[in-house]
């Protein structure tokens, strides 16, 4: 049945600045004319056959095989071409969508949805664009991955490296790194080297590696854009082909943003959609270089990250200029939430019953700044993507309910048996 929506789009490697066409991925990352960034251009079949393919995907679903169950490899025909043995998979991409109570009645809105990335097999989004990487990085018969990170993307890597028989070492910052994402690396066997200095330090000296020797994997590696892509896919599917109005995510190296203006473009050139969503990219205000960068139009200046929001700590991100003309394609646009916005929406998103790591709550602290400057209408479809689970950074958490915060629940403590009973008298009694 495939075969009638084939031939498949056709995807030509280029320089994302000077588009210079590329003659292969192979293990290059920057472009050898300008240095700069590398992108996948898919150019789609006239043969392409938008609502077979759409059938197709719906009965992959139901397959047990392991390509199929897969919410990146599901599209594999929108990706870069590789041998099913050397696909390395955690069955990564099956996002759940869930409704947004509280978080909508907490921004002012009517329709909220989290697209939860955090529930991939390392509690990160990381994990769509991972899988492509390594198993690229396999198949070519690389030996070492490696990459720079605040937390996620180590242990992305870190796991999908052990899956695929592979090093995996890994530069992060010596301090301000969430305890359980490191335990988390440390835990699937990768060489974890701490450096004094934070994100931006880290990738730069990644960038300076020969990735003939390195498989480099973060996300300047064209390779995880490809996965991260089919976040839009997934969102798309699990909306029934009907996009919402705004798509609203966190900001930090800001490949997931551009990931994602890539993933709808495409899904629109092909016909599996018939619009793209407005995208809203939200910063940390003490992490924000792309919201200047966005508002006045001239070159991205980095600066030295301050925030809390550990996963978004970046003061130099390395895809802006993608990230950019995502954003600026869907009429979207780039603000800033302070970290204690970010911290009360993440207790709001908790009281959902979803939980997330500090960082996913930029997303809705974004809307409620938003809705407050009337730029999404209180009637707008909204998702929001939670890039992270809430077990990513429980001492964030714990510390917060410890805290005088609005939204903190404090813990009740009580002498003895009697007094006990008294409180949960009380607690029945205020839940009428």
């Amino acid at each position: 049945m495939i075969s009638a929506a084939l031939p498949p789009p056709r995807l030509q490697l280029r320089c994302s600045e000077c588009a210079a066409a590329q003659s292969e991925a192979g293990p290059a990352v920057f472009c050898g004319a300008c240095g700069g960034l590398l992108a996948f251009e898919l150019e789609p079949s006239a043969q392409f056959d938008a609502a077979l393919y759409r059938r197709v995907l719906s009965q992959r679903r139901s397959s047990n095989a392991v390509a199929d169950r897969s919410g990146v490899w599901r599209f594999r025909e929108l990706l870069p071409p590789i041998a099913t043995n050397d696909v390395v998979s955690l069955r990564e991409g099956d996002a759940p969508l869930y409704e947004a109570h509280r978080g909508a009645d907490y921004a002012g809105a009517q329709r909220v949805r989290y697209l939860h990335l955090g529930m991939n097999p390392t509690a990160s989004f990381k994990d769509f664009g991972m899988t492509v990487a390594v198993s690229h990085a396999r198949a070519r018969g690389a030996r070492v991955a490696v990459c720079a990170s605040t937390g996620n993307t180590s242990a992305s890597m870190a796991a999908y490296a052990a899956r695929a028989g592979m090093t995996a070492v890994v530069l992060v910052p010596d301090r301000g790194i969430s305890e359980a994402k490191l335990a988390q690396t440390l835990d699937y066997g990768a060489r974890v080297v701490a450096i004094g200095g934070d994100f931006d330090a880290a990738l730069e000296i990644v960038r300076s590696l020969d990735p003939r020797r390195f498989a480099i994997v973060n996300s300047v590696n064209p390779l995880r854009i490809e996965g991260q892509k089919t976040t839009a896919l997934v969102l798309a599917e699990s909306s029934d082909w009907r996009v919402p109005d705004w798509v609203i995510l966190p900001g930090g190296n800001l490949g997931n943003s551009s990931a994602l203006g890539k993933g709808f473009r495409e899904a629109q050139a092909l016909g599996l959609i018939d619009r793209i969503p407005r995208i809203a990219v939200v910063q940390a205000a003490g992490a924000a270089p792309f919201v200047r960068a966005f508002e006045t139009g001239e070159e991205l200046v980095p600066l030295h990250a301050e925030t809390s929001a550990t996963a978004i700590k970046i003061g130099a991100p390395a895809s802006w200029r993608k990230s950019l003309a995502e954003v600026r394609a869907s009429d979207g646009i780039v603000i800033a939430v302070s970290d204690a916005e970010i911290a009360d929406a993440r207790a709001i998103i908790g009281a959902d019953g979803i939980g997330c790591e500090p960082a996913s709550a930029a997303s809705l602290a974004g809307l409620r700044v938003l809705l407050e400057r009337k730029i999404v209408a209180p009637n707008d479809d909204v998702v929001l993507l939670l890039t992270g689970h809430m077990l990513k950074d429980t001492a964030y958490a714990a510390s917060y309910h410890a805290s005088r915060a609005q939204f903190a629940n404090a813990i009740a403590h009580v002498a003895d048996a009697d007094e006990a009973r008294k409180h949960l008298d009380r607690l029945f009694e205020s839940a009428r």
